[in-house]
């Protein structure tokens, strides 16, 4: 089947477009890019005013909780809340139950999402057995079974030769590290940003250079061997200036902000709902200079993503006591409406730099498809709405779970509707898109 998208704005920074074209998709790619193009033989699809078309989203680091933890979200379920996010793929983190140390493990996530039919998964392999840190997992099998990346998400790899080892294999096989920044030793039974509200509220804190010690010994090692290192959810305005610095020196050095660390502060812990749940995520939310560190590094080129840190926990586990619920917040849905109000409206980046952020980069940086509207690349496509108002309702989000702190809030731009594979998985009504 031929569909033609015709008329729209098109926002393609890998190929340096921005401007009316018409997108001719071919089956499952995309045939041709251009203006004027002829409409025989296709269904043709007026873009309306204001609508953008984007390369699709990808969103680097997802849980996807199955295997193991179905009751909190499934790849059905979270590949079903990608695209109703934009997301046209998204990168499963291995901290399922059994962990994703083994290539049975990632098999059966890649079966899952092929019976699913949805938003594009791929699976990121653990560092080491079980993720307990001790023994490297069987990297070229992970690679081999579908694995893009591996990382021990939700721990930092346990010791620094166990993370040199593991830079040095994946290098081998193309694939970065990609590393949960924390030291331990500091972290404790931290469940917050030490500071003025953890003092007020009576929690634990976890400071700024906890996560940052973690950046620096990466970076360490990411010159020591030449390999590629990635900083996952990074929150803490010391992290930033490792990350620079690394940059700076050539050191193949990434990393990623998840739209929570850019628009929450630590004083979210007492306002509006004191010791509510759904602020506690790991790394926590921190105080004003560290989130306005981040919205500088994503202003400025330093951060190369955003990624949501999507972490789904059944409604039970999130109402207990702030010191005993699980962290993590879910995020596929929110993402995009955050990313366009608090910085593409705010001034604080163009909407090219948005794809960049959201679709070049994570395509380039785990060696994905994607990331451009190329002739004859996949047609993944996220067409957005940047001046839609969007009210997020967490009781209507596809996501299994529904934790989330932006219940309520109040959005200037959304989603209009994802393509995948050249397949329309998703479109708002409030667009009036016809797909």
């Amino acid at each position: 089947m031929k569909r033609l998208l015709k008329g729209g704005r098109v926002v393609d920074p890998a190929n340096g477009i921005d401007g009316v074209r018409d997108i001719l998709i071919d089956g499952e790619r995309i045939a041709r890019v251009g203006l004027n193009l002829p409409f025989d033989a296709a269904t043709v699809v007026e873009i309306a005013d204001g609508l953008v078309i984007c390369p699709g989203f990808i969103d680097m680091h997802v849980h996807l909780r199955e295997p193991g933890q179905e009751h909190k979200e499934t790849v059905a379920t979270g590949t079903a809340s990608a695209v109703a996010g934009g997301f046209t793929a998204v990168a499963c983190m291995p901290n399922t139950n059994p962990v994703n140390d083994d290539a049975n493990v990632t098999t059966y996530i890649l079966d899952k999402a092929r019976e699913a039919n949805l938003a594009r998964v791929y699976p990121i392999g653990a560092v080491s057995k079980g993720s307990r840190g001790e023994l490297l997992a069987d990297i070229a099998d992970l690679k081999k079974a579908g694995c893009v990346a591996i990382t021990d998400d939700g721990h930092p790899t346990k010791t620094a030769i166990l993370l040199r080892r593991a830079l040095e294999y994946a290098a081998m096989f193309g694939m970065p590290v990609i590393e949960h920044c924390e030291d331990p030793s500091l972290k404790g039974d931290g469940v917050v940003h030490e500071g003025y509200w953890a003092a007020s509220l009576g929690l634990r804190g976890i400071p700024g250079a906890c996560e940052a010690l973690g950046v620096e010994r990466g970076v360490l090692l990411a010159e020591l061997t030449g390999s590629a290192f990635h900083v996952a959810h990074m929150s803490a305005r010391a992290s930033l200036r490792a990350v620079r610095r690394a940059k700076e020196a050539g050191i193949r050095v990434t990393c990623e902000v998840a739209p929570h660390h850019f628009t929450l502060t630590d004083e979210a812990l007492a306002a509006p709902i004191a010791y509510d749940t759904n602020t506690k995520m790991n790394p926590p939310l921190r105080e004003a200079a560290d989130r306005d560190a981040m919205l500088d590094g994503i202003a400025d080129g330093s951060v190369d993503a955003i990624a949501t840190d999507h972490a789904p926990h059944h409604y039970d586990e999130k109402k207990v006591e702030y010191d005993r619920a699980p962290f993590g917040i879910v995020g596929l849905e929110t993402a995009v409406p955050l990313s366009l109000d608090r910085l593409v409206h705010a001034g604080r980046i163009r909407l090219s730099r948005m794809v960049e952020l959201l679709s070049v980069n994570p395509a380039r940086i785990l060696n994905v498809p994607g990331g451009s509207l190329s002739e004859g690349a996949p047609a993944d496509i996220t067409i957005i709405a940047p001046d839609v108002k969007v009210k997020i309702d967490a009781g209507k989000l596809r996501s299994r779970s529904k934790n989330t702190p932006f219940d309520g809030w109040e959005l200037r731009g959304g989603v209009a509707a994802t393509i995948v594979g050249g397949r329309p998985l998703y479109v708002n009504a409030d667009t009036r898109l016809a797909l």
